[in-house]
């Protein structure tokens, strides 16, 4: 892999749909924003206290760097995040756990704590509450994992295309899964109503008109992993990002981590780019329009878990305000993009990446072997590019016949 055209050669669709975000805006934040300091900090007061929390790695990723033109990739591996393979560990269960504080101090008329949840000691109350959520796979591992942790019953709606294995991995934290016929939208839809029909609490990562609190929290859990990845390269005294590159999916991650990003970029010119696969391209278009846009069909997408067709109403507002550009990329770009990184790129260290960790780190490389795109993006030899990798093998199965080796051969 000697260059970037290597690279390339290897990505058979390289077409790239690209907006630039003209909404973009810099105005202060108003007093509501779910995603103020305080809020996120109290995130990462509570999430550092959980029994197993540690830092997850951030490579520093020389040799892809070299190949694809870019003086800097790092790349945050959430694979080990709590033992449930993706970020969204610090989502659905930070949720989970503030739902339940917020109710048991209201039914009980005292203040409880995370302690008092963690050691059980309101586990008679918490065992009658049900929190269910829709999940493409990994969100629903967290809620589930939160559920358990904290002793409360869980409900999972998944959709026709999540795969047998990420179900199962459901239902080794104890939640009822449910499998429904439709898509994404349609499965948050149906959660939605079920948990109004039976009193249960909807714990989503994603939004809508009248339910915007909990993915509110949910966002304020992913923050965690930005704030990490800053103190490192503070404290290492490294030059920072010039370039951020997120997956899409409904936008929640990709707005608490921007929001975070630009809170701690020491350039008001720090570029963020989002990424997302075709067939479920709702950041790339409402972002074009200006507003909400939702994608119809089947968002038939290997990224499973951005297999989504309508963007989270509390993330678009910081999306809007705060993104500088939206690439939509194919399928197998991000199956070369996981291939790259399992062999270790001109003697990078090998790095397990799942099908929904990698669009941004496609939509970099295929940004710069195109000059139209590579100076809208202010792209060059002195870039300094942060790639989140968002999940390990969430799905082992699904990630040996992609990749060709299980991620224990790769690791080992």
């Amino acid at each position: 892999m000697a260059n970037t055209r290597t690279l390339t050669d290897l990505i058979e669709n390289k077409t790239c749909l690209h907006v630039a975000n003209r909404f973009r805006s810099t105005q202060l934040k108003e007093s509501d924003h779910p995603l103020l300091e305080a809020d996120c900090l109290k995130a990462r007061e509570s999430i550092s206290q959980w029994p197993g929390y540690t830092k997850t790695p951030l490579f520093d990723l020389q040799g892809l760097a070299r190949t694809v033109g870019v003086n800097n990739i790092w790349y945050k591996d959430e694979a080990p995040r709590f033992g449930l393979g993706s970020f969204k560990a610090l989502g659905g269960a930070y949720a989970v756990s503030v739902l339940l504080m917020k109710n048991l101090s209201e039914q009980l008329g005292r203040n409880v704590t995370l302690e008092d949840l963690t050691c059980g000691k309101f586990k008679n109350e918490t065992s009658s509450m049900v929190v269910c959520c829709a999940t493409d796979g990994n969100h629903g591992r967290s809620v589930a994992w939160g559920a358990q942790r904290f002793n409360c019953r869980c409900i999972i709606y998944i959709h026709s295309e999540v795969s047998e294995g990420r179900k199962s991995a459901i239902e080794a934290y104890g939640a009822e899964v449910i499998r429904i016929d439709g898509n994404y939208d349609d499965s948050v839809r149906l959660a939605a109503n079920e948990a109004a029909a039976n009193g249960w609490t909807v714990v989503s990562d994603t939004s809508y008109p009248g339910y915007l609190e909990i993915p509110a929290d949910v966002m304020r859990g992913y923050t965690v992993l930005a704030d990490e990845i800053y103190d490192e390269l503070e404290s290492n005294q490294t030059p920072l990002p010039t370039h951020v590159f997120l997956q899409g999916g409904v936008g929640g991650f990709a707005a608490a981590i921007t929001e975070r990003v630009r809170a701690r970029s020491d350039s008001p010119e720090t570029k963020i780019v989002v990424a997302e696969p075709e067939n479920a391209e709702c950041i790339y278009q409402s972002i074009k329009a200006g507003e909400p846009v939702a994608v119809p069909g089947d968002l038939d997408t290997l990224m499973a878990g951005l297999a989504c067709g309508e963007v989270s109403l509390v993330a678009f507002n910081t999306l809007l305000a705060e993104v500088d550009n939206v690439l939509v990329v194919s399928d197998d770009s991000a199956v070369a993009c996981m291939r790259f990184l399992a062999d270790g790129v001109n003697g990078d260290t090998p790095v397990v990446a799942g099908e929904s960790a990698v669009a941004g780190l496609a939509g970099l490389i295929i940004a710069m072997e195109n000059k139209d795109l590579t100076t809208q993006l202010g792209l060059d030899e002195s870039s300094r590019v942060l790639i989140i990798g968002t999940e390990g093998a969430t799905d082992p199965q699904v990630y040996r016949e992609l990749v060709g080796r299980s991620a224990e051969e790769i690791t080992a």
